[in-house]
């Protein structure tokens, strides 16, 4: 299959087909109140509701109530070049796009002639607020380059929003509005989701209003990224999920946040075909909390580059499992340098955790403190041996608000 991911957002004919499967679960619904705003922190949500079907009723409504009120459409308006992955609004800006130049428009003299400006151009996609005094988390490529931010809440209003920071490694945005009391989601851990869990995906796919679609985690772990640098750890999901649907929300059956919509893998690029990837609510969480902080995101780094282990070079190098990440090459002088890691060296585990790939370490490794000791589990010559590290802070690819 020669598939094609898609980032999000592009013009697209939409035909939106849902099939709903029901799960019976004996108990009765609850949820508590969103917790108060602090001078030193977010007003975060904690208090998760826990899934029932009232008097054997099957039926997501009692999650629905809870996160739909969370989920809302974002749209932007700017001069800059937009990405290809973002999906636009039509309207006159759209046409005047085809034939810019040859219209009296300030863009040429009329006759194709003269100093050409960059269209304005729109885009939309999801977001969801993350706490009670207005934060939303949505997708770096859902507002990059825009110069306007409108948030549109299920109640009608529509509200100004200001970008504290855009992260583009993780694909993550924060956004501000003003207010308090909002309908806020809780943060569950991802971590925690299994494969084969039922979840919610929540969005405005193709700008047709807020829809509530349904699947499970079908996979977890997942990259898509062709090695530019991004950091990955997708939850991959069948729930349908269609452009538009970029920055909204992946929700587990006990109401919680477990991932940001992203990601559609598609034959032809113009709809879903049962494979959408979320960015895990515990990168969005850490991403999120920097952001807030600094405006910026700071990541760690080992200092080395990697390469997958085949079922061939474990069983050259008598490793007992197909797993972990080969050092091909050491940067002089880096923490990697540093502590003696060697190329040719198989690292099986950080700071305790295995290592199943490339893009694990490299996640595990990024999210670790610059500057804090970090043990590893190594292969050398057929016996094992831990090293310790002391992490440098990688060079940021960050977009600040």
């Amino acid at each position: 299959m020669n598939g094609r991911f898609i980032f999000g957002q592009r013009a697209a004919r939409a035909g939106v087909a849902a099939s709903a499967a029901a799960l019976l679960v004996a108990g009765a619904a609850w949820y508590g109140g969103a917790a108060h705003a602090q001078s030193s922190r977010m007003a975060t949500v904690t208090t998760p509701i826990a899934h029932a079907i009232a008097g054997g009723r099957e039926s997501y409504a009692d999650i629905v109530d809870v996160a739909s009120p969370a989920v809302v459409t974002i749209r932007t308006d700017g001069r800059a070049k937009m990405s290809s992955t973002q999906f636009q609004v039509p309207g006159d800006d759209l046409f005047e796009q085809f034939f810019e130049g040859r219209f009296g428009n300030g863009r040429g003299d009329g006759r194709g002639n003269g100093q050409r400006q960059a269209p304005r151009q729109r885009a939309l996609g999801s977001g969801v607020i993350v706490t009670t005094d207005g934060y939303i988390l949505t997708n770096h490529h859902v507002v990059d380059g825009a110069e306007t931010i409108s948030v549109d809440l299920t109640d009608g209003r529509t509200l100004t929003a200001t970008l504290i920071g855009s992260d583009t490694p993780s694909d993550l945005a924060l956004l501000k509005v003003p207010g308090h009391d909002f309908k806020a989601l809780a943060l569950g851990d991802s971590d925690a989701v299994k494969v084969g869990d039922v979840v919610l995906a929540v969005g405005n796919p193709l700008n047709i209003g807020q829809t509530v679609t349904m699947g499970i985690i079908s996979a977890k772990g997942r990259s898509t990224g062709p090695g530019d640098g991004s950091y990955e750890d997708f939850l991959q999901t069948d729930a349908p999920i269609n452009h538009g649907n970029s920055g909204g929300a992946l929700v587990s059956m006990k109401g919680e946040l477990v991932g940001i919509n992203s990601q559609i893998l598609s034959n032809g690029g113009d709809g879903n075909i049962g494979i959408g990837f979320s960015i895990p609510v515990n990168m969005a969480k850490s991403v999120m909390e920097q952001l807030r902080a600094t405006g910026k995101v700071t990541r760690a780094q080992l200092g080395v580059t990697v390469q997958g282990v085949t079922s061939d070079i474990a069983q050259s190098l008598g490793l007992k499992e197909t797993r972990g990440a080969i050092v091909s090459g050491v940067t002089p002088g880096s923490a990697a340098d540093r502590a003696g890691v060697k190329r040719g060296d198989v690292i099986e585990s950080f700071n305790g955790q295995a290592v199943h790939d490339t893009n694990s370490l490299r996640n595990r490794v990024a999210q670790s403190g610059p500057g804090s000791a970090a043990d590893l589990l190594i292969v050398r010559d057929g016996g094992e041996r831990h090293v310790t590290v002391t992490l440098d802070e990688a060079n940021p690819r960050v977009k600040k608000g």
